[in-house]
């Protein structure tokens, strides 16, 4: 792999992580076409919503700042990690509340799409490896970086966060343990394979271009800030 293409990579990631408005609007707009695909077991919704979901780069952003035993990216992705998990949580929950029709007067229907996010089994770890795997990958070829929005449908990381919702408004703790699960199943899949990847790449030789990309991004953000 180029030095090049490492930069580059690098840049790209904590561009794409960097907690901006627009990284929580698209966010909110994937949780939100999410969890009326779940509600309506419309696949087509689903996936959907996994191609505009940004969720991926701040876990690939922890993955990579652990390579580098650098503190400051670590710190970063898991802030942003955390935001989101809780707005895609939330967000989840309004839509529910606002747009879910019982078909039998109080009775919650699950749905078979709902289903599937709330029962994880041992090849939901197997993808989120492999996915993870394939992340790395695209994300330091720029050629192959056409399919990392393949690899976030693959992993599906925002409907197990829309499920929580749903199942808090319905105040239902299998729903919401099972979609948890879940979605610490994908999350921890896909650390591992990138840990694992970025650490054979030899990125942790990479840690002052990062420190330099994160200065830039938050120069960014104090003039967005102070523009308000």
């Amino acid at each position: 792999i180029y030095s090049k293409d490492k930069n580059n990579a690098i840049s790209d990631l904590i561009t794409h992580s960097t907690p901006r408005q627009d990284f929580f609007l698209f966010l909110i707009f994937s949780v939100c076409m999410s969890t009326i695909g779940l509600l309506q077991n419309n696949v087509a919704i689903i996936i959907g919503s996994m191609l505009i979901a940004p969720v991926l780069y701040p876990i690939l952003g922890i993955a990579m700042g652990t390579v580098m035993a650098n503190k400051l990216l670590i710190f970063r992705s898991v802030r942003t990690f955390f935001s989101s998990f809780i707005l895609a949580i939330g967000a989840g929950a309004l839509v529910t509340l606002f747009f879910h029709i019982p078909a039998n007067g109080d009775f919650f229907e699950l749905t078979p799409e709902l289903y599937l996010r709330i029962t994880p089994t041992l090849a939901d770890a197997a993808v989120a490896v492999i996915a993870g795997l394939a992340a790395s990958f695209a994300l330091v070829k720029p050629q192959l970086s056409e399919s990392l929005p393949g690899v976030a449908i693959s992993v599906a990381l925002v409907p197990p966060l829309a499920a929580v919702g749903i199942g808090i408004t319905q105040l239902d703790l299998a729903i919401i343990t099972g979609a948890l699960i879940q979605f610490l199943i994908n999350t921890l899949g896909i650390l591992f394979a990138c840990v694992t990847v970025f650490s054979l790449m030899n990125f942790y030789v990479k840690s002052d271009i990062a420190e330099e990309v994160i200065k830039e991004e938050d120069k960014e953000l104090k003039k967005i800030n102070g523009k308000k």
